[in-house]
């Protein structure tokens, strides 16, 4: 054991050898927190501490996988080693011996998001399946039962919801299903009711460890208070500096509270930097400064000077696409590994250019953690549509959107409408455009035949203006159709909405830049990029900024770096949490950054003039005014408190003044509070 000790930092030594107590290690980027926190574990058990009372919760099975086999290979594999896990496999060992409690079966069995799909989808609902679902696992993250869902509830959709969320909790019970969040819900539910099984299995744990503390939610958070409810043997490790994840419910409050939850909490910080060059850390040191909801760290390197960070300036989204795709090329010829190479970007809709461009180049890249551009569910509606309007015989993409914004036409009517036209020889907008609307309603219902007669109509009116009025045609198609309506409701239709309004822009550039040309023709162009054979052989990475956290890479391209795309600004945008995001991505770069922005880009379906990204200039890397905002500190989703309405759900933001007014959805009923009069729950 002294040598593996003899291998660390004084740091990370000092943290490995902290036993007893709560401790918070402030792990930096790079700075070695899995060697530290495995070698504390096994630290822990070569002073003869029973293995089997150290609990270990991580987020992944991939972390908890690696921790496991570099702690026991410390320890020659002990015969008893101790339970390391995510925190939703610790709630299914727990449920597994302690469901009885709630009165249900230990032979339950769990579900996925599919299957919770599949079945709210049962009930026939009026709303998105995916919103209900999201609202439902916001209840139970909540600690929120359906009862008091159901009383709570004003507003008419929060009504259905609650209803909704009745009716699935039921039928989970009744079939003894559990759902995802119901092994951490349930497990906190059994442990708040039983103090003395709490007690219990808080002894049974004597020594507890939580990796990326930052990346907890409230119901975490609260879990890991009961599992230390007979002592404060606790060790969290994390970086607040990457806490990235709030639009997921993770609150960044519980590490920077941990001190003040836990008294005589011992802070060890990790600031010696492995992995980045030092011009890379001064960048991302110098950004994060700007951020005041932090404990401060600040990262010292560990290797040579390097290159200066590049700031690249292009004119628009092609001419960046093509440039960075020629500067990787360079970077492939002098012998660095394609899968050492990585593109970034804060939002998904940014791919497009990239894809197209490294297509061009015969760059081989693969697209991680995301969906190509034109294969995600809201670009192939809109290319079904328009494939429709253009060719009304395509029953294929009719098949796809006929119910997309939802009409009422579901999967019986459609194979009746089917049957219909194919009897007649011929393709079904034809057979609805050839029958008047008393046939219709004799073989479909009087309802889905007016929608339908009304739907044929729409389609022949924005074939007449794609032929007579091309640059009209993106605003009457998206004002009959409403496909942003419809996806603005789901819980990603920001990132949705984004994916078409790029969609919208690529079609009148492609006007202007071809104004001759038909929409059939602009579909022809698409599918030669959307049917684009993969290369074979090692790949460059491109993805989100959220997907590259736990990454690293020799040589790191991040695009978009102008004011409404990174960072994301308007209402309900955390400014210290987008600066969060830009330090992580900095901190993935080990050798090579370049930072790029353009003149002008599409932004919401128009081309647009874009600003330089402030954390260009908070970073360092340009000159000009810094702009420096105070954080709202509360975003869309937060659980708040108000000493007279009681807890509600943040459901927007907006400037009032020199404060911010929230809409909180308090049980159903809507107000508007000033920021000052409410606490984050």
């Amino acid at each position: 054991m002294d040598k593996i000790l003899d291998q660390l930092n004084p740091a990370q030594k000092e943290a490995a050898q902290t036993i007893d107590g709560p401790l918070l290690i402030l792990a930096g980027a790079g700075s070695g927190k899995t060697k530290t926190i495995t070698a504390r574990l096994a630290y822990l058990i070569s002073l003869g501490i029973d293995p089997s009372s150290i609990l270990t919760l991580t987020f992944t099975n991939k972390a908890a996988k690696e921790m496991r086999e570099r702690a026991l290979a410390m320890l020659n594999n002990p015969r008893h080693p101790p339970l390391l896990c995510t925190f939703h496999k610790f709630g299914l060992l727990f449920l597994k011996l302690y469901i009885d409690r709630l009165g249900r079966s230990n032979t339950f069995i769990i579900i996925d998001t599919e299957d919770k799909k599949r079945i709210l989808k049962s009930f026939k609902p009026d709303l998105p399946v995916s919103l209900i679902a999201s609202e439902i696992s916001k209840y139970k993250n909540s600690l929120i039962e359906p009862e008091q869902a159901v009383a709570d509830a004003r507003l008419p959709n929060f009504k259905k919801i609650s209803r909704i969320y009745e009716r699935y909790q039921n039928y989970l019970y009744e079939n003894n299903l559990v759902d995802f969040d119901d092994l951490l819900a349930l497990t906190y539910k059994i442990l708040d009711q039983d103090k003395r099984l709490c007690a219990q299995i808080s002894q049974k744990y004597q020594y507890v460890m939580i990796d990326e503390f930052q990346d907890t939610n409230e119901l975490q958070n609260m879990l890991v208070q009961k599992l230390c409810a007979t002592h404060d043997n606790i060790c969290v490790v994390g970086d607040d500096d990457q806490s990235i994840y709030g639009w997921r419910g993770a609150n960044v409050k519980n590490i920077l509270d941990f001190p003040k939850t836990f008294a005589n909490t011992k802070i060890i910080k990790l600031e010696k930097n492995y992995r980045s060059t030092k011009k890379i850390l001064e960048a991302a040191n110098e950004l994060i400064s700007h951020n005041r909801n932090r404990l401060g760290k600040h990262l010292e390197a560990t290797k040579e000077e390097g290159d200066a960070v590049r700031v690249l300036h292009f004119n628009d989204e092609q001419e960046e696409a093509m440039e960075i795709g020629r500067r990787i090329q360079k970077l492939i010829q002098k012998g660095i590994n394609p899968s050492q190479i990585a593109l970034l970007f804060r939002i998904n809709a940014l791919s497009r250019s990239i894809e197209e461009a490294f297509n061009r180049l015969g760059i081989n890249f693969k697209l991680v953690g995301a969906i190509r551009f034109y294969e995600r569910a809201e670009v192939k509606d809109i290319i079904s549509y328009f494939r429709i309007i253009t060719n009304p015989k395509d029953d294929f993409s009719l098949k796809r959107i006929i119910n997309r914004p939802r009409r009422g036409i579901g999967k019986i009517t459609y194979e009746k409408l089917s049957q219909a036209a194919h009897q007649k020889g011929i393709a079904i907008v034809e057979f609805i455009s050839q029958s008047n609307e008393q046939e219709l309603a004799r073989l479909v219902g009087k309802k889905n035949a007016k929608t339908l007669v009304q739907f044929v109509k729409d389609l022949e009116h924005l074939r007449t203006v794609a032929q007579k009025e091309p640059y009209f045609f993106v605003e009457i198609f998206e004002e009959r159709i409403g496909l942003k309506k419809y996806y603005h409701a789901m819980p990603d239709g920001t990132e949705r909405i984004a994916n078409i309004d790029e969609f919208y822009g690529l079609f009148r550039d492609h006007l202007k830049q071809n104004p001759q040309n038909s929409l059939e023709e602009f579909l022809a162009e698409i599918s030669l990029q959307s049917d684009q054979d993969q290369i074979g052989g090692e790949a460059v990475n491109i993805m989100s900024v959220h997907a590259s956290k736990g990454l690293e890479f020799e040589h790191l391209f991040v695009i978009g770096m102008e004011e409404g795309f990174f960072p994301l600004t308007g209402d309900g945008c955390d400014i210290e949490e987008e600066r969060r995001l830009g330090y992580v991505a900095i901190t993935r770069a080990k050798k090579g950054l370049s930072l790029s922005y353009v003149k002008n880009r599409f932004y919401k379906g128009r081309r647009t003039y874009l600003q330089r990204s402030r954390f260009l200039n908070e970073a360092g890397l340009c000159t000009g005014s810094v702009r420096i905002e105070k954080s709202v500190g509360f975003k869309k989703g937060d659980l708040v408190k108000h000493k007279i309405f009681g807890i509600g759900r943040v459901i927007g933001v907006s400037r009032a003044g020199k404060e911010y007014k929230l809409t909180i959805n308090f049980g159903g009923r809507q107000r508007d509070i000033l920021s000052s009069f409410v606490e984050r729950v």
